[in-house]
């Protein structure tokens, strides 16, 4: 009986020690990319405004310009922009001195956001009236940094014109001009 215990324990020893073929492995994986584009980085700005009326001498004419919107879908993390705003003089006629309104003679006074999305911080050129700049030189009207992900901003600037007393009366026509980089 010995020897049949010895013997089955044997085949039993030699079986246990056969190489099983190996399991198959449960995972196959796949690497798996994907590209995310930039965007744009625009601005808009009314096509035109009418400022009103004055008359010559000491006068100013004062208006709210309209909605400026700068929208930035450049998906940026710890993005910024800047958005600076100058202007034309502005002439009637011929344009000589006398139809002439310098671009020194206009102010700009951004003031706060009226609307507002995604993650940045904003920061108005001139956040109120005491602040107005003239535009005879590039000014910033409105910043954002920290930006991360797609985002805007909007406005509604005050423009001021100081009507020389040098002027004819005249309808004047000028251009101010937005830009964001």
């Amino acid at each position: 009986m010995r020897s049949t215990l010895t013997a089955v324990a044997m085949a039993l020893g030699i079986v246990a020690g056969a190489a099983l073929p190996a399991a198959a492995d449960p995972t196959d994986d796949s690497i798996t990319t994907f590209a995310i584009t930039a965007g744009s980085l625009n601005v808009t700005v009314p096509a035109s405004k009418d400022l009103g009326s004055g008359t010559t001498g000491a006068n100013t004419i004062s208006a709210q310009l309209g909605t400026i919107t700068i929208a930035d879908t450049r998906g940026a993390l710890l993005g910024t922009w800047t958005t600076t705003v100058s202007s034309s003089d502005f002439v009637t006629g011929g344009g000589t001195a006398a139809e002439t309104i310098s671009a020194a003679a206009v102010t700009y006074w951004s003031g706060p956001a009226t609307a507002s999305s995604g993650v940045a911080t904003r920061t108005p050129g001139q956040a109120n009236a005491a602040a107005a700049q003239t535009l005879d030189t590039p000014r910033t009207a409105f910043s954002a940094t920290l930006i991360t992900g797609n985002n805007s901003t909007s406005w509604n600037p005050t423009v001021t014109v100081n009507v020389p007393s040098a002027v004819v009366a005249g309808s004047y026509t000028g251009t101010i001009t937005h830009s964001v980089a």
